[in-house]
């Protein structure tokens, strides 16, 4: 079953068109990264498909509900409660962490799934405290985000994604904050979580990550899809020029 179906979305500043006609489907438990060069639309693309961003035309569709849909030249989005429940089956990680800097990491975890969700309180925190188990966190539950490392803050953002039990997670280059050390600590657990089968769309610059993880792996270039398909293809075997350009250039970084 499809989670996600994205077609022909398009998405303009001004004069600028960002995305031109992108088209994408994202199965149940499917990992698809989305490679490409700085300004070619992948990260716009990430904020239209988690709707921070209103786009400019085409359809996006969310475990068979339609979020939104193109009418007259124009985008016409879901109802609030409509898009509301849509906007509940997925989470966004984002590269810089976005944490509540005044909350302990507890409260980050739990005040959505409790204000939010309306969900019991001591359920929640349970399960909270069982997310910092899995993300190595342990005994961090009561620190503040400026005590933790950028790693450690990454950490607590993917288990607070997880807090809102979502079908789906969004992540917007989540290791470009971090050195080299810690960025290997958050692709562990990517992997972990791939391990899972949790259904992921990952924007990243990993090579490597994106070759050993993903189902499905995408090349963006000037806001449209180049290439895609696995990774064998995609990354080891390209038919685009533009995709065997940037990951020579890749390569010798």
């Amino acid at each position: 079953m499809d989670l996600l179906e994205i077609s022909s979305l398009k998405k303009s500043f001004g004069e600028l068109e960002v995305l031109k006609d992108i088209s994408l489907t994202v199965a149940e438990n499917e990992v698809v990264s989305i490679l490409g060069p700085s300004g070619s639309g992948k990260s716009t693309f990430l904020r239209c498909i988690s709707m921070l961003e209103t786009a400019d035309g085409g359809s996006m569709t969310y475990c068979g509900k339609q979020a939104a849909h193109e009418e007259n030249g124009k985008m016409i989005y879901a109802s609030k409660a409509e898009l509301k429940e849509i906007k509940s089956y997925f989470g966004l990680v984002f590269q810089s962490f976005n944490l509540f800097p005044h909350f302990s990491v507890l409260t980050n975890l739990t005040d959505a799934p409790i204000h939010v969700q309306k969900r019991d309180r001591a359920e929640v925190e349970r399960e909270a405290m069982a997310l910092l188990e899995k993300m190595g966190l342990s005994g961090k539950e009561k620190s503040y985000p400026y005590q933790l490392s950028g790693g450690q803050q990454q950490r607590v953002a993917i288990a607070r994604a997880l807090a809102m039990k979502p079908k789906m997670l969004f992540f917007d280059e989540p290791t470009s904050a971090l050195d080299p050390e810690l960025t290997a600590e958050i692709l562990k657990v990517l992997r972990g979580l791939a391990d899972e089968h949790m259904t992921m769309v990952i924007v990243t610059h990993e090579i490597g990550f994106a070759r050993s993880v993903s189902d499905k792996v995408i090349f963006m270039d000037g806001g449209v899809i180049v290439e895609q398909g696995a990774p064998k293809d995609v990354i080891d075997n390209p038919s685009n020029e533009r995709t065997r350009a940037f990951l020579k250039k890749m390569e010798e970084k």
